[in-house]
């Protein structure tokens, strides 16, 4: 996964997707599809597409990692604030700004709650 995620921030996106895609597939066999650590690579995969501009396969990604964000962890987690932002930052490029800000807002509210501040938010991803 790393190596995928090296390609992606030099640019080299379908080198990118390649390898993350075969690390998707690696951790699928040994871990199943709900284990978190495949949210983790789907968020590097919807990074690559949307960076590479394919903004309807970064949201299938980002969308795919909420699912197991949230089935995953408390609704308040951290992570599962990340993952509205990710999917919220899609809807934000694609000119959705309506359902861009109402999980924007949810991101927001779940680190104020964790954190007692807006806490740390990772930066945005495409």
């Amino acid at each position: 996964m790393n190596v995928g995620n090296v390609l992606k921030d030099m640019g080299k996106y379908e080198e990118s997707l390649v390898r993350l895609q075969k690390a998707l597939e690696i951790k699928l066999k040994l871990l199943g599809s709900e284990h978190p650590l495949i949210a983790d690579i789907l968020i590097s995969l919807g990074s690559a597409y949307g960076r590479k501009g394919d903004l309807e396969n970064a949201l299938i990604q980002f969308q795919k990692s909420l699912e197991i964000r949230t089935r995953e962890f408390a609704s308040e987690h951290p992570l599962v604030a990340e993952s509205f932002n990710n999917v919220g930052v899609v809807y934000e490029k694609q000119g959705d700004l309506e359902n861009a800000l109402v999980l924007h807002q949810k991101a927001l509210e779940i680190r104020t709650r964790e954190f007692g501040f807006l806490g740390p938010a990772r930066s945005r991803l495409i």
